[in-house]
């Protein structure tokens, strides 16, 4: 998470913490990027600044989102990849005009094309799915266990079992109702316990 957005779940993933943007999917879905400014900033936090955004390249991105979503979803299912989903996420990754450069501190930094730069943006996303499902990265990819959420997301621990998209809410969450069903199952156990 960000200092400046503590509502935007920001991973390592570029790609699955852009589909992050919509969390809780099967429960009360919570939208994190509503207007185009809000994307704006989203693409500020995860290093592709752009000047603006209207609302038709908003609709877009919620298409690469989505796109993004199932076909990580299969792929974390390790079902086959929704043919749709292949072709907009192909779509995004061949219309961005982004280049990969090197900082004089040797990190990968974008940089963005066009004026509005939205589409370069989303472009750089697409790539990152690309790889990430194409299993070019070292981790896998799972689905949260968490009922309300089963957000994708990229499991680079050691094992490779980890079970939520964020230990701070979704594996919280689900911790707490576990101690509190099991508390009501044995009321006298919380006792003893004080």
């Amino acid at each position: 998470m960000s200092d400046r957005f503590p509502d935007f779940r920001l991973g390592k993933v570029l790609a699955t913490s852009f589909t992050g943007t919509l969390s809780e999917r099967r429960g009360n879905a919570v939208e994190r990027i509503p207007t185009p400014q809000r994307l704006v900033d989203w693409l500020s936090v995860s290093g592709l600044a752009v000047e603006s955004c209207t609302t038709a390249q908003l609709e877009r991105a919620w298409e690469l989102r989505e796109s993004i979503h199932a076909a990580a979803t299969a792929a974390a299912r390790r079902d086959p990849l929704p043919e749709s989903a292949v072709q907009a996420i192909n779509d995004f990754s061949t219309q961005g005009r982004a280049a990969a450069i090197l900082t004089p501190d040797g990190n990968r930094q974008w940089r963005l094309g066009s004026a509005s730069s939205v589409e370069d943006a989303l472009g750089v996303v697409a790539a990152d799915a690309i790889s990430v499902i194409a299993g070019e990265r070292d981790g896998k990819l799972a689905l949260c266990a968490s009922p309300t959420c089963q957000a994708a997301f990229f499991d680079t621990s050691q094992s490779r079992t980890r079970r939520w998209c964020e230990m701070n809410t979704c594996g919280n969450r689900q911790k707490k109702a576990r101690f509190n069903a099991h508390k009501h199952e044995n009321p006298g156990s919380a006792k003893r316990a004080q």
